[in-house]
Parts: C-alpha cells; sequence; structure tokens
C-alpha cells in the first residue's frame, strides 16, 4: 500500500513568524485518518521567519527529530545545551523524565525544517539531546541513515525507538531503495518530483507506505528525499 497526501491536503495554521503544516494532527488540527504512522507520531513543516522562533516550553517521552531543510536553528534547553543546525544537518532530543526548550530562528534568512516526533519504546528515561552534520554529499545517490535506534547504525544520532530516520540525496533519473520488509515507512521529498514504486509524488507530499517489502524511490528532477522508517 502507497497512499500519496499531498501537500495541499495537510492541516496547519500560519501564526504569522510561522507557518506549518501538518502530516498528522497536531495543536488545533485533528483528523481521525492521519493520527499516527507506526510510532511516527507527527511530521510537521515548518517556515520560520528571521529573528523568531519557539519560546521555552516543556516536552516528556518523546523523540523529537529536527531536519534542517534551510537556513538554520539555534537550540538551547534545560539541561544547558546549545547548539546551531544548519541546513541539511539533523538534531535530536530525546524528552524522556522532561526537557524545556526553546527553538529560534537566529538568521537573517526564513528557516525551513521538517520537526519528527516518534514515541518511544522506554519512558521515564533521563533526557538528553544531539547533533551533527550530515553533508548533503555523502547521501548522493542513496540513503544514510540519519538518526536511528539501532545500534548497529553507529554514525547515526541516536533514539530511543524501533525506527531509523533516513535521507538520501538523488539526481534527475537516478534511484534509491529502501527494504522494508513488514515495516511501515513515511516519507517526503523536500524538493523534486519523485516516484516511489512507480507512484507519483509531488515536493513536500507525504507517502505513506505499508505491506510492500522494498521501495524504489525514482528522482524526477533533482531532490532530496527524507524517510522514516518505523515499526
Amino acid at each position: 500500500m502507497i497512499e500519496v497526501r499531498p501537500f495541499s491536503t495537510l492541516g496547519g495554521a500560519n501564526h504569522g513568524w510561522l507557518d506549518a503544516k501538518h502530516h498528522f494532527s497536531f495543536a488545533d488540527y485533528h483528523d481521525p485518518s492521519r493520527v499516527h504512522w507506526g510510532a511516527l507520531r507527527v511530521w510537521n513543516d515548518d517556515r520560520i521567519a528571521p529573528h523568531t522562533g519557539f519560546a521555552p516550553h516543556p516536552h516528556n517521552d518523546m523523540e523529537i527529530i529536527t531536519y534542517v531543510r534551510t537556513g538554520a536553528i539555534s537550540h538551547r534547553d534545560s539541561l544547558g545545551n546549545a547548539g546551531r543546525t544548519e541546513a541539511g544537518d539533523v538534531q535530536v532530543m530525546s524528552a524522556g523524565t522532561g526537557i524545556v526548550h526553546s527553538e529560534r530562528n537566529e538568521e537573517d534568512v526564513e528557516t525551513t525544517l521538517f520537526q519528527i516526533w516518534i514515541i518511544p519504546d522506554r519512558r521515564g528515561e533521563t533526557p538528553g539531546w544531539g547533533a551533527r552534520p550530515f553533508p548533503r554529499g555523502d547521501r548522493a545517490g542513496r540513503f544514510v541513515t540519519l538518526a536511528s535506534g539501532h545500534a548497529e547504525d553507529g554514525d547515526a544520532l541516536p533514539i530511543r525507538a524501533d525506527a531509523r530516520v533516513l535521507g538520501a540525496t538523488l539526481k534527475a533519473g537516478e534511484t534509491a531503495t529502501h527494504r522494508l520488509g513488514d515495516r511501515k515507512a513515511y516519507l517526503v521529498a523536500t524538493a523534486g518530483r519523485i516516484e516511489v514504486n512507480g507512484v507519483a509524488a509531488e515536493p513536500r507530499d507525504g507517502v505513506a507506505i505499508a505491506e510492500v517489502d522494498s521501495i524504489e524511490v525514482r528522482a524526477l528532477d533533482d531532490a532530496e528525499i527524507v524517510l522514516v522508517d518505523v515499526a
């Protein structure tokens, strides 16, 4: 089963400083058919105006992955962590027993990002945060694991869930494959038209996948893809 969820059908709200689209039910947007996809609970497509951002607010027992598409985001939290994550790079926050954080666009240009929430396998653990660069050139023509709950993915940022977040950059005409087996996947092309096992999707459409042993993503244009593999 491959279901394309066009960008135009997503929920969302424009707050002026923040223009957010929600692939799943979030805040004031509720769609009973789009609450989660396996352990994937939230996929927000955010546009954040310069010198604005999310004021300090709390989370607990959630794995929150931020994939920066353009610009940069600056993070601060109640553990004393601070960092700036640039376009193409990733940060992960394991909320655990509780953490308060802020996320701000301190740049002179708009920042765009995906914020992805995954339900953890283990609750009540110590909160944590981490970030690292993932050069787009290193994932040219293939999927690279960016964040993972699997010990064998040693180069990825760790999360506390049976899940992986992967990224790929493809030139027009190139393909990349990923084996799912009995798992689910959800993917979005940040740019470029793609086909997933022959099913066409436009940039920023959601593609929900289940009961498919493997997927082949073909780029119709130069494309950048983010994929979440979950139980």
